[in-house]
């Protein structure tokens, strides 16, 4: 893991990266992969992306390897004759040449010690042809470029070393503004080769982390919150936390790894149920009516017209603010009608709706006045934690709405110059927002609140300068149209069949070969892929630097502890009955004690 230090000059930097590329620094020496022929190319593969070389070392060939072979050509017309590495990764194997069978069968005889009796004395006796996806080669200003040409046979096959996949695999180098380095190639060293992803890319085209329950997904998001509040990127983050699971990152606070040379230090602000308000006025039709139970069709249409009743207020100029009171007469104007003779009838429904709006009147968070505005959440330098676990799911709806369609507006009227510093919802700069459990608030195929929203958001947020990033755990439950918009992709283990078919169609940027490797990783291990990286990459992510609040609870170590030594005496003094006091003896109603 690299140590968060404060960067360097970005310009400085760059530079530093490419001599590092060329030729690795000492302390890496022992690490890093050097340049070295693995095998010979036999001819081309099943399809045009592929080509098959022969080898017999066994110990660099692993599945999802990178390697490389050089092609010496005018790659566009009009340009010189150059030589350039043509990158690919290795998805098949196969073993073409061993020892006789008969060999393995003795179980007490090696079987090299038998080969070596007969006069077969060489040392990797195994022949294995290998299956190579080709990537392409690296151009600095357009990424990788696929030649769809197979290399020809008896080319020669290289093993690519850590310096060349640290400058090629990366869109950033770590420490250079807007790079965030989430961990290392996981076929490599640790630390070997960085995974550092763009983060200008990772925010404005939103991003999803897609894994099981336990893999990781969680630490994952609080690696990359590390990350956007060091000091080379110091953005403006709001999460939204269902579960409390991100209190911990209020180990920032005063954490040396994230101050700046110039006094920088990322603030954190933690907003539990107790802080959260959201201002009546700020809500339309359809929150309203999430919030309300089990309402008529005639009620429905009675509460669209007392809104439009509200919006007459509104036209007549400035922001009106409105409370449940407000709603209540308009219902009750909206319910009434006038018959032939000009007498006014009042309805039975205004009552109904009445009694259920005084029960949304008495929600501690919705509130007439008190609202969390946008520059009030998002500031540069600071992630403010939305804690929702003590909420109802129709609330934590709506609370979510609210806050992202004031957000989107804001960015949007301050972008088109439509607001100014003294409007409470002037944001002059992108935010990124992390939204938690995605798949409850923009479910694939039941109605929710929050999901027209985040449509929106997502398809027009890039021009205003607000990013997006979903955490499921249940990607084949969350509305494809909604996965479909995240541009940088974080999977990690899953093994459910239906996600994994849903990652399929919705995730293409992986590629299949490494969503056929979903079910095998491990806790921390990640696919990475997207716009925020040139190649999809599988990777170990680092270790945090503040504390991971989603920790699962040890069971059996509570249960243990429950007959512990002093928690049982506790037991036993609070389950012992009080001492009665002694009855005085007497004689004749006078004590004789």
């Amino acid at each position: 893991m690299a140590p968060l230090d404060n960067p360097p000059n970005p310009a400085g930097l760059a530079t530093a990266e490419l001599a590092i590329a060329d030729s690795p620094s000492p302390s890496r020496t022992s690490l890093s992969h050097t340049s070295h022929i693995v095998g010979t190319v036999k001819g081309p593969g099943e399809d045009g992306n592929q080509y098959v070389f022969i080898t017999a070392d066994k110990r660099q060939v692993k599945f999802g390897e990178y390697v490389y072979y050089s092609l010496t050509q005018s790659f566009s017309p009009g340009r010189p004759i150059e030589k350039r590495n043509i990158l690919g990764k290795i998805s098949g194997l196969t073993l073409i040449e061993h020892l006789p069978d008969r060999l393995f069968a003795d179980t007490e005889t090696s079987p090299e010690l038998i080969a070596a009796l007969v006069g077969f004395t060489h040392a990797n006796p195994e022949i294995y042809e290998v299956t190579v996806d080709v990537v392409g080669y690296f151009d600095p200003n357009l990424g990788f470029l696929n030649l769809r040409k197979a290399p020809d046979p008896g080319a020669k096959v290289y093993i690519a070393e850590d310096a060349m996949l640290q400058r090629i695999l990366n869109k950033k180098q770590w420490g250079e503004i807007g790079s965030a380095q989430i961990g290392s190639l996981l076929l490599r060293e640790q630390d070997a080769v960085q995974v550092t992803l763009d983060v200008k890319e990772l925010v404005s085209t939103h991003m999803a982390i897609l894994a099981g329950t336990g893999s990781g997904k969680s630490y994952t998001a609080g690696v990359l919150i590390e990350e956007l509040l060091a000091p080379y990127n110091r953005a403006a983050v709001l999460i939204f936390d269902p579960h409390g699971e991100y209190k911990t990152l209020e180990d920032l606070r005063g954490h040396p790894a994230f101050q700046g040379d110039d006094g920088y230090a990322p603030k954190v602000q933690i907003l539990t149920p107790d802080d959260i308000r959201i201002r009546i006025s700020s809500l339309d039709y359809y929150d309203i009516l999430t919030l309300l139970p089990m309402t008529s069709d005639r009620q429905q249409a009675i509460l669209s017209k007392a809104f439009a009743i509200l919006k007459k207020h509104k036209r007549g100029g400035g922001d009106y603010r409105w409370d449940v009171q407000d709603l209540i007469a308009a219902v009750y104007q909206a319910d009434t009608s006038v018959d032939e003779e000009g007498n006014e009838k009042k309805g039975s429904s205004a009552e109904a709706l009445e009694w259920k709006l005084g029960q949304m009147e008495r929600s501690p968070y919705f509130h007439a006045m008190e609202h969390l505005t946008p520059p009030g959440l998002l500031q540069p330098g600071q992630v403010t934690v939305l804690q929702m676990s003590e909420i109802s799911q129709e609330e934590q709806q709506v609370i979510c709405a609210a806050i992202l369609r004031q957000t989107y507006h804001a960015r949007l009227n301050t972008q088109k110059e439509n607001i100014g510093p003294e409007d409470e919802n002037y944001l002059p700069y992108p935010v990124f927002v992390l939204l938690e459990e995605a798949h409850r608030f923009a479910p694939a195929h039941e109605p929710a609140r929050c999901k027209q929203v985040l449509r929106t958001i997502l398809g027009e947020g890039r021009k205003f300068g607000m990013g997006m990033g979903l955490i499921t755990q249940r990607p084949g439950k969350i509305d494809s149209d909604v996965l479909s918009q995240c541009m940088s992709q974080f999977l990690m283990r899953i093994v459910n069949p239906v996600d994994q078919e849903s990652l399929k169609h919705g995730v293409e940027a992986a590629g299949r070969d490494l969503l056929q490797e979903l079910p095998s990783l491990t806790k921390g291990q990640v696919i990475v892929s997207g716009a925020c990286i040139n190649t999809p990459v599988l990777c170990q992510v680092r270790q945090r630097l503040t504390t991971h609040g989603g920790t699962t609870l040890n069971a059996p170590e509570l249960w243990m502890s429950h007959f512990s030594a002093h928690r049982q005496a506790a037991r036993a003094v609070k389950a012992a009955p009080l001492a009665g006091r002694k009855q005085a003896r007497t004689h004749r109603g006078v004590s004789i004690e």
